[in-house]
Formats: structure tokens, C-alpha cells, sequence
């Protein structure tokens, strides 16, 4: 068994060699209790080397791996959002008022690039539709 380094989830689609780097944030709760998730393959060289900073900064053996463990840390607290992280076999789950410094940069970064990924998406879809 091939133990890939922290942050890298596996091989991509089929492409033997090819390592992805996969990170995802969910974020629940709020006063609505709406759940979002944000996720960003990070498929090549460049993106990976952008990313590999940004999940090193975190101190994952800091803070809680389940949202139930997060919760019961800080105590419930009513309309918050709690955030539940993943990059490759890391994870961490962390109350909104915790996500500061490298986390928010994290939090910020990838919901961000899943959001522009939607949108390049939704713009390409659009493009088929009219051809």
C-alpha cells in the first residue's frame, strides 16, 4: 500500500501516477441550519503547489477531527456555524469564532475557488446550451 503524503487523496480518475490533492469545507448550522459544502481538486502541479502552504499552515493536531467533538469543546451555541474541513486525510472541525489565521485563510481560499470553479462551470454549460 502506497501511503501518500498528508493532503493528497489518491489518484485521479484513472490516471495511474497522477496524485490529487482534495480539500472540502462544509459549513452547517447558522440561523437558517443550511449546510454548504465547498471542494477543490487540486489536479496538477501548480494548484498543488498553491494549496500545500496553505494546508501546512493549519494546526491540525490542535483542534477538534468531528463536528460532535468541536461542539462538545466550546458548548453549544445556538445560529453559529461549525465547520468541518478535510484535506486529504487531515480533518478538522472547527466553531466559526475559532476560524481565524491560517484557518480562515483556508476556509476563505477554498470556497472561493469552488465558488469560481461553479461559476466557469454554469458559463461553460450556458455555452453548450446555445450551440
Amino acid at each position: 500500500m502506497i501511503a501518500w503524503p498528508p493532503g493528497i487523496s489518491g489518484q485521479a480518475a484513472g490516471k495511474p501516477g497522477k496524485l490529487v490533492m482534495k480539500i472540502s469545507v462544509e459549513r452547517s448550522g447558522g440561523i437558517a441550519a443550511l449546510t454548504r459544502v465547498w471542494t477543490v481538486d487540486a489536479q496538477n502541479e501548480p494548484a498543488k503547489s498553491q494549496w500545500q502552504p496553505i494546508v501546512e499552515a493549519c494546526p491540525w493536531d490542535d483542534v477538534p477531527k468531528t463536528v460532535r467533538a468541536a461542539v462538545e469543546t466550546t458548548g453549544s451555541q445556538p445560529d453559529r456555524f461549525i465547520y468541518a474541513i478535510r484535506a486529504g486525510q487531515r480533518r478538522a472541525a472547527l466553531p466559526e469564532q475559532a476560524v481565524t489565521g491560517p484557518w480562515r485563510v483556508l476556509v476563505d481560499s477554498a470556497r472561493a475557488a469552488a465558488e469560481d470553479s461553479q461559476e466557469d462551470s454554469e458559463a461553460e454549460a450556458s455555452g453548450l446550451e446555445q450551440s
